[in-house]
Order: structure tokens, then sequence, then C-alpha cells
């Protein structure tokens, strides 16, 4: 029977057509094998793969052009982008604390923190969910004596299953509707994720609360250690002429409220400032000094009371450096030293072990073993090998919005209706997806310069390679080899037995590659076996769709398995140690599922 929908796709015919298919399943089982053995990053070798089929003439340059229109990829493009800034524009402890609620008991903080880490993944990208509430679990348990090695793993699993809930909650989703929309065939309905997924995840996060969380392991707190021998740094921040502290008394502002970070003086019109009254108000361009790890400082930097780093544009980053023992820079006061025009960085705080530095930054001389945090550009980053005067240690984040608590409201309405717009059917995903970043530009939570700087190009790269390697696997006709020798292993345990053969391959998969990768190579088998056994493919392409993020296994399986590895001190076992009887759980569910739903038997 028939079962090539889209055309062979090649330039010109350089090979024999009965040959085409031989060179793309020899190509297709090199990118397995490069995969399991980490010969490159998953986006190279699905690039050098589609280059060699296009060298051989079986695709062209124009076929991988054309994977950017797939509206799937497109969309989920966009999704990374606006969930990721969505996510850091509204996280906030304050927030998290009003809506889970202040809880003492570790299994109830749990519950709470799974089920809404599963509800946001499950129309967001599960990645910044996990990276903006990995800080805030750890915090609470520092603060309650817990450990987080408790409380990590279970977080990154229940994003997991929350994004199996609708079509837009994982990338998994995405790009196996795009291979369906690309071989025009009915695509999966909302229904066809949604009864599923609340099913793995009631039972998944149950299960992580009672029987795993027992599995997990009390490890020390990792990062305590690291953080009693952290440096200290003296950092002024400037407050901001629309700061919400202006005219008031110090003591009736947050600024001696962020832990880990104090205000030990205050620099207005050459005058210090010390010790600091209560009843001092605080003006515009005041210079308040802070002493306290560089992240604590941060933290202030960043929350939403106005207080900016001197001299530190938007869109620089913040390095921490040291001065070695034969810089030229030791024994030179910082305000002789032209950071801005010989670097193409600004100072912005230093430390100096043992020693408490205090007074005007200008006036203090530099010396070796002095740590120093720099605002950086651009020009720093490309020239870094050629400079012997410091070392460059690490690079700190800075995420600073100043966004109205108004227009972060009205925002979040206007993204309520988009998504009930999106459910009704009345506007398309991408649509929605593309009017939701419109509102992050109105509402200055992101810029076109900070989404250039942010966007992934590695993923865009592994979509448009892994979308044409997936149709020419399919359109030559070499995943009908495969299916067939799959039926003739599978078929006797029934079309039952195929498909649980389709859906462990699956899981096999994406334990040891990405989910993007696993479900591009499952995809073409899933296609053909429902053609070649002349039965209905949804089923089969819901088999793989959670299949694929069935990442449980490995820390290696998915991206917010890293996130929590090293904050919860974990070893690969534990992930196998909990992750087994999660598994045997989740594909239970699922078959059962697929096939009484479907109507398999």
């Amino acid at each position: 029977m028939p079962y090539l929908l889209l055309p062979i796709l090649r330039i010109d015919h350089y090979l024999p057509i009965a040959l085409e298919k031989w060179i793309v399943l020899f190509a297709v089982i090199v990118v397995v094998i490069s995969l399991l053995r980490e010969w490159g990053k998953p986006s190279t070798i699905f690039f050098i793969s589609v280059v060699s089929l296009m060298v051989c003439g079986i695709v062209s340059a124009e076929n991988l052009l054309a994977s950017m229109s797939n509206p799937s990829i497109a969309t989920i493009i966009v999704l990374v982008i606006v969930t990721t800034h969505l996510y850091h524009t509204f996280n906030t402890e304050e927030t998290l604390n009003s809506i889970i609620g202040k809880s003492k008991d570790p299994k109830l903080f749990l519950l709470k923190i799974t089920t809404f880490a599963a509800f946001l993944s499950s129309f967001t990208n599960n990645t910044p969910v996990v990276a903006g509430l990995t800080p805030y679990v750890y915090n609470w348990c520092k603060k309650m004596g817990a450990h987080p090695s408790k409380l990590l793993i279970p977080l990154s699993f229940s994003t997991i299953l929350g994004g199996m809930i609708t079509l837009i909650g994982t990338s998994t989703n995405l790009v196996l509707n795009g291979f369906i929309e690309t071989n025009k065939l009915p695509s999966l309905a909302y229904t066809d994720f949604l009864y599923l997924g609340l099913l793995v995840t009631f039972f998944g996060i149950l299960y992580l609360v009672t029987f795993g969380y027992n599995l997990l392991p009390e490890n020390k707190e990792v990062f305590d250690d690291a953080k009693a021998i952290a440096p200290e740094y003296l950092m002024a921040l400037e407050v901001h002429r629309s700061s919400r502290t202006v005219g008031k008394k110090i003591v009736n502002t947050k600024i001696r409220d962020f832990e880990g970070a104090y205000l030990i003086e205050v620099h207005r019109n050459g005058e210090v400032i010390t010790p600091i009254p209560d009843e001092l108000i605080i003006r515009p361009k005041d210079q308040l000094m802070f002493m306290g790890q560089s992240e604590n400082i941060m933290v202030i930097v960043n929350s939403d009371i106005g207080l900016d780093l001197p001299n530190h544009e938007d869109d620089s980053k913040i390095v921490e450096a040291v001065i070695p023992a034969n810089s030229a820079l030791s024994g030179k006061k910082l305000g002789k030293i032209n950071f801005k025009e010989t670097y193409d960085v600004e100072l912005v705080a230093i430390h100096r072990n043992g020693q408490k530095v205090t007074g005007e930054l200008e006036k203090i001389s530099l010396q070796a073993g002095d740590m120093l945090l720099l605002s950086a550009g651009d020009t720093f980053f490309s020239n870094i090998s050629l400079y012997k005067e410091f070392y460059v240690l690490s690079t700190i984040e800075n995420n600073k919005l100043i966004i109205k608590e108004s227009h972060k409201w009205l925002y979040l309405g206007f993204l309520g209706v988009l998504i009930f717009l999106v459910a009704s059917s009345i506007i398309e995903l991408l649509s929605g997806a593309i009017f939701a970043l419109a509102g992050l530009l109105l509402i200055k939570a992101t810029t076109f310069d900070t989404i250039n700087k942010q966007l992934d190009l590695d993923l865009v790269v592994l979509l448009m390679s892994a979308l044409t390697l997936g149709e020419a696997f399919i359109s030559t006709g070499a995943s009908h080899i495969v299916s067939t020798f799959f039926i003739k292993v599978f078929l006797p345990f029934g079309v039952i037995g195929v498909l649980i053969g389709l859906f462990l391959v699956t899981i096999l998969l994406t334990s040891f590659v990405t989910n993007v990768a696993a479900i591009s190579i499952a995809f073409p088998i899933a296609y053909s076996l429902s053609q070649l056994l002349e039965l209905p493919s949804t089923p089969f392409f819901v088999a793989i769709a959670f299949g694929a993020s069935a990442a449980f296994l490995t820390p290696v399986s998915y991206q917010t398995n890293w996130i929590v590895y090293g904050p919860g001190g974990y070893r690969t076992k534990d992930f196998m140690k909990i992750g087994l009887p999660l598994m045997g759980i989740y594909c239970t569910i699922c078959i059962l599922f697929i096939i009484f739903y479907y109507d398999l038997v």
C-alpha cells in the first residue's frame, strides 16, 4: 500500500531512487550512534547529516530553509522567548509566597510547589520554570532546615509531567505537530494530551510526594560551604530618580531587608554617612554602599525598588575578575584607571580578602589578590585573551526589569484573553505567541536587543535540521525499511505489542539524547507503522509524544534535570532510583490509556 505523502526531496537525480533510502537510513543510524556516543552537540550532528544528504542530492538548501516556515517550528522559537521573559518578569518571592502560601512541612510544601510547577509548565516552557523555582525552593529549605535534595528532583519531574497536559506545554509536542503538519496529516487535538496528561501528572506528583520522597537522599546542602567562603564585595548602588524609596525614611523601605547584603554607608555629594540613622531620608542619586556576596547584592539590583549599578548599561554583563601578582594594575588607585577606554568595562565592586574595604571606590588602591566585579561590554569579551592585568573568574547574570506593577497585571489580563482565544481556536497559536511577545515589548519587559542576545541559535539549527532529516527519512522510504523490520519483531505480540515496542524504543532514545532528537527519529517510524498496519496514526503519535518526554532516568535526558543536579548534590543513581518507579507508573498509565481510549483492543 502507498506510504509516501511527500515527494522525494532532491535537486537532481544524482543517485538511483532505490539507493537513496539506504543512504538516508545510514545517515539516521550515524545520527543515533553519534548522539548516544556524544560525538558532538545534537544541533551539529543533525546539521552535518543534512549537509551530507545535500551533497548526495537527496535534499536541497531550499528544503532546509523551508523548514523555518513550518508554523510549529516558528511557534517554538517565539514561545521560548515569551515564556522565558514572562517568567523572569513575574517571578518574585512575594508573588510565589502569595500563590503557594507558607508551609513548614516539607511534604506539604513539595505538594504545593510541584503542583504549581506542573500547572505553569502546561502552558509555558518548563526550563525557565525550573530555573526560576530552584532558588526559591533552595531558600525555603535553608530557612526551614530542610534538604534541597528531597525537593529538587521532584520539581524537575513535575514540570516534565505538567508539560504533557497541553500541546504547547513542551517543545516535544510542538515539534511532533510540525512533522504532522508537514506530512498533511490530521493534527493532534488538545484532548489527545489533556486527559492523559492530567492522569500522569496527578499520579506522578502523588508518587513524588509519598514513596518517591522517601527514596531521595538527604544530601548536605552543597552550596553552604561555598557560600561561607564566597567573597563579600563593597558595591555602590545608586538611587534611581523614579525609585519608590525616594523621599522615604530608610527605616520605612526594604533597603535593609535583603538577606546576605548589608548597607554600611551612604555617599551623598561627597559626604560619607555612617552609621546610618533610621530617620535618614533617601534622595535621588544617593550612593548606597552595600557589603555582601555578589549574588545577594544582585538580588537588590534585580528587584523593583529602583537601585541601579552606576555606569552599568542594560546590555552589559557583570563579570568577576581577580588581580594577579604580576598585574600592572597593582598599586594603582581605581580613580586613575580608565577601565572604560582601556578594557570596555566599568568597575562595579571590589573585594579584598580579610579586610573591610570602605570609602569611595575611586580612592582605593588595587592590590594583588583583589577581586573585582566589572560591568563588561562586547569589546571586552572579544579581547579577553589579550588582557593580562586580571583574570576573569565568572559571569554573573543581571536580569533587572523596571516594570510598573500596573503594567504587569494589565499584561496578565491580556495574556489570559490570548490563552482563551487560542484555546477556543479563534486565533492560531503562532499568532497568539506573536501578540504575547508584542505585549512584553510594550510593557518594556524585554527589547529586541535582549531577544537577539538570548535567541538560542543552537535550538533553531536543531529544529530545522531535524525536520529536514525527518522528511527525507519518510519521503525516500527509509522509514518503511525500519518499520517493516519493527513489525516483524513486535507483530507476533499483536498491534498492542507494536505500540508498546514503539513506546519503549522512544523512551530509550530520550533517556540518552534530547527529546527533540528522540521525537525526530521516532516520528517517521510511527508514521510508517500506522500506514503499514492500516491503523489511525493518532495513537502512535501520542505514544511517541509521551515516550519522548519520559526523561526520568538520567540527568542528561533533559535540561531541567541538569538544572537541579548541582544544587541538589545528586548523583546519576539518584535519578535512576526515584525515576524507575515513576517510569513504571508513567508507562502503565500511558499504554493502558492509549489502548482503551483509541479502541486498539
